[in-house]
């Protein structure tokens, strides 16, 4: 983590870390801390007293100017997103929406491929955030006591579809079906009263069945019963 929390001053420092929330991302987060220590020039004392390490920010800022050559070599012109959140959230979900989870629960969520549940870390800026975004894509999971997202970022449930289509199409395409199999299928009091009507027939026709063989039987004993002769000489 970016930041660092003082054994004796715990509280101090997660009061710190709050000002810096970005309530919808983890990743937007720590952009705000770049950009906000980027307004203070970087100045390492400035940092300290907002319980960031200076190093990550110092490492940050060698990956920012790494990437800028890498978009100067392809001839590429480094565009801001002008303040937009939305756009950056995109960006994260279209490079990790295979980390993405759906929610199961209040805090709880299931991954969306391999189905591995996991939970919001106490530390994410999205833990507090008085409701549960439906969608999330995380950069990793962290093993302890169970399994919990690291730096997650709520993402819309459309650009999953859009970004991530092999998978998404067919989990549509099982839904439409499921859809459209509810709207054919008829009534359920219609499928009772068919049945029951069934019922009633087979009923019938086993009665008419019975009744003919009894009449069958009755004729077919009176047909082959032998009579009795008398006494001879009487």
């Amino acid at each position: 983590s970016v930041f660092f929390r003082p054994k004796d001053r715990e509280e101090e420092s997660d009061a710190a870390r709050e000002k810096f929330f970005v309530p919808e991302s983890d990743h937007l987060t720590l952009l705000n801390v770049y950009e906000r220590s980027k307004q203070y020039k970087f100045d390492p004392q400035w940092c300290t007293r907002h319980f960031i390490h200076s190093k990550g920010i110092r490492k940050a800022r060698e990956v920012h100017a790494q990437l800028i050559d890498l978009m100067k070599q392809q001839r590429l012109t480094p565009k801001s997103c002008g303040g937009s959140w939305d756009a950056v959230r995109k960006s994260i979900c279209s490079a990790y929406f295979y980390n993405s989870s759906k929610i199961k629960g209040i805090g709880e969520y299931i991954n969306m491929l391999s189905g591995i549940p996991s939970a919001l870390h106490p530390s994410s800026a999205l833990f507090g955030l008085g409701y549960t975004p439906d969608y999330v894509c995380y950069h990793e999971l962290i093993s302890t006591t169970k399994e919990f997202m690291s730096c997650v970022t709520a993402v819309e449930g459309e650009w999953l579809a859009e970004l991530g289509p092999m998978f998404f199409s067919v989990k549509d395409s099982y839904e439409q079906t499921l859809l459209q199999r509810r709207k054919t299928a008829p009534p359920k009091a219609s499928l009772k009263s068919n049945k029951n009507k069934k019922n009633k027939e087979k009923d019938r026709l086993r009665s008419g069945a019975q009744s003919l063989n009894r009449r069958t039987l009755s004729a077919a004993r009176k047909k082959f019963t032998p009579k009795k002769r008398g006494r001879v000489g009487l």
